[in-house]
């Protein structure tokens, strides 16, 4: 069975070392990116294929994680996302895509897991 891989967007590198160890636990691998431009090249490389997106909103080096979120949905439309945030939950209405689950910092380690494990089941639900 292949192992799904997240985008994880975060630019503080102690997070990233939870996260990364805290999906490989759940049966996910990780690619890192720590800007929102980072993110984008990791999106539109051909020769990667990501199950979700795990991302921070506010990234150093301009951009947001609305950003990168917005980008992931032009292209795959069903990308799951999870946004990370110590302070933006309440522009998440606006701002956030449709479809997306937002965890605010601190969290537990099984609050990330089983975001992405319930969209991802949510978007491989067969059609009521």
């Amino acid at each position: 069975m292949e192992t799904l891989k997240v985008l994880v967007v975060e630019d503080e590198t102690l997070i990233r070392a939870v996260l990364q160890e805290a999906l490989e636990d759940a049966g996910y691998s990780a690619r890192f990116a720590d800007s929102a431009a980072q993110a984008f090249d990791a999106l539109e490389d051909q020769d990667e294929t990501f199950a979700a997106v795990l991302t921070d909103i506010r990234l150093t080096g301009g951009g947001t994680g609305w950003d990168v979120a917005r980008r992931a949905r032009e292209l795959n439309p069903s990308m799951p996302v999870v946004y990370l945030t110590g302070d933006s939950a309440g522009d998440w209405a606006s701002l956030g895509v449709p479809n997306s689950i937002l965890v605010t910092k601190p969290f537990a380690l099984a609050q990330i897991t089983t975001a992405i494990s319930h969209l991802l089941n949510v978007d491989s639900s067969p059609p009521t």
